[in-house]
């Protein structure tokens, strides 16, 4: 198959029908990884894709891949999560092409935010860094509550809670969009 005949767009509520194998992906990723990966119900990723804060990519009628971005902190943050796709689709640079696309959608939706993840592979690591994140400590990602929550359903969560959200097994990285600012 050729990447070029896997399409890469932004989520709407038309996706809904993805959400299951979607959810399905990434908890088998986790599995096969023995990392952890923060669970997200069906209702949330469903709402991600109304919203228009979601990427998906399709072959056909075929689900390729996911991921979705949400803003934290007033929207001074943004963070983009969830990073995923299917085994059928996978060492085409799918995963690449998807992250980009929610990168810009991100930039888009708040051109001033700080654009963080967090991840514990290598590969979303060199995606990252070719974007323009830089790794940094934990302090430096937003305090919103709302987010910290959604990481009680990673398998790591326990280590999180007991450095007080300092560390984990998850790197943190960051874009700072002054930082970069001549750059589109």
């Amino acid at each position: 198959m050729d990447n070029k005949q896997i399409d890469v767009m932004v989520a709407d509520a038309s996706h809904e029908i993805y959400v299951d194998i979607i959810l399905d992906t990434i908890k088998e990723a986790a599995k096969v990884r023995g990392t952890g990966i923060a669970e997200r119900t069906h209702e949330y990723v469903a709402t991600k894709m109304k919203e228009g804060k979601a990427i998906i990519a399709l072959s056909g009628d075929a689900f390729a891949g996911f991921t979705y971005i949400e803003s934290w902190g007033n929207k001074q943050y943004v963070a983009t999560s969830g990073l995923i796709v299917h085994p059928d689709f996978r060492g085409l640079g799918l995963a690449k092409r998807i992250k980009q696309a929610s990168f810009q959608l991100a930039r888009l939706r708040w051109p001033n935010a700080k654009i963080f993840s967090l991840t514990s592979g290598a590969a979303v690591m060199k995606m990252n860094t070719e974007l323009g994140y830089v790794p940094v400590t934990f302090n430096e990602l937003t305090d919103d509550d709302a987010f910290w929550k959604g990481c009680e359903g990673c398998t790591n969560h326990d280590i999180l809670k007991a450095k007080n959200r300092k560390f984990c097994i998850c790197t943190a990285m960051l874009f700072d969009p002054s930082i970069h600012s001549d750059k589109k």
